[in-house]
């Protein structure tokens, strides 16, 4: 009989927009038409969208319109960049996430779920058997509750689990769900991530290493 202690399963969460996939433009577009039919400075609405999510974002920027109206116009203009908008995806994203076994890791985001979906076909990237989105809850980053519920979906603790980021709100979420947290594809590392890389390639050997259980849990050190 093997007496060996068996490893505690470890899972890697992953944040889509900007960490996965580079979306930045699509976003800024985006919010740039949504500003055009209110007859808003297109920068201005993307500072504070940039900021807080929609309903908040509605709330600063045209306190006087129904919020409900302005979602709707902005989900039919996302949608619409899903299906024509040009998406891609960060360097050595697809050969890691082909590396993970889809049981390992995870999709933690602020969008929603078919639009992640059409953005990862369109990019060739392999959809994991867990995305929780917008929908998904009722709290978005920086809270921590999505993150506690992709790794409770995963069947596994915080403590095993290991949040790629490139925003203070998704590092802080990370941090408060009591997990580890490193930020990517940012020039400096975000406030309180256990580590710091300027890519996602630069990134991939060391999220392999710790899914597999052959990398340390936490820790600065590169």
């Amino acid at each position: 009989m093997d007496h060996r202690p068996v490893r505690p399963k470890r899972s890697v969460l992953f944040d889509v927009d900007g960490t996965l996939i580079d979306a930045l433009g699509n976003q800024r577009q985006v919010w740039g038409m949504w500003a055009a039919r209110y007859g808003l400075n297109p920068d201005e609405v993307y500072q504070v969208a940039l900021r807080t999510r929609p309903l908040e974002t509605f709330a600063v920027v045209l306190p006087d319109r129904n919020p409900q109206e302005c979602l709707t116009l902005l989900h039919e203009l996302e949608d619409e960049d899903v299906r024509s908008g040009v998406y891609t995806a960060f360097d050595g994203a697809a050969e890691l996430l082909h590396d993970l076994p889809l049981e390992a890791w995870a999709l933690v985001t602020s969008n929603y779920d078919h639009r992640v979906r059409g953005r990862f076909v369109r990019t060739g990237l392999p959809v994991p058997e867990v995305i929780v989105d917008a929908a998904a809850v009722d709290e978005g980053k920086p809270s921590p509750v999505p993150y506690l519920l992709a790794a409770e979906r995963l069947h596994t603790s915080p403590r095993h689990c290991l949040v790629i980021e490139d925003t203070p709100s998704g590092v802080q979420a990370g941090l408060r769900a009591g997990m580890t947290v490193w930020s990517v594809n940012t020039p400096a590392a975000v406030d309180g991530a256990h580590r710091h890389y300027t890519t996602l390639c630069e990134a991939a050997n060391d999220i392999t290493a710790f899914a597999r259980g052959t990398g340390t849990d936490s820790g600065t050190e590169q």
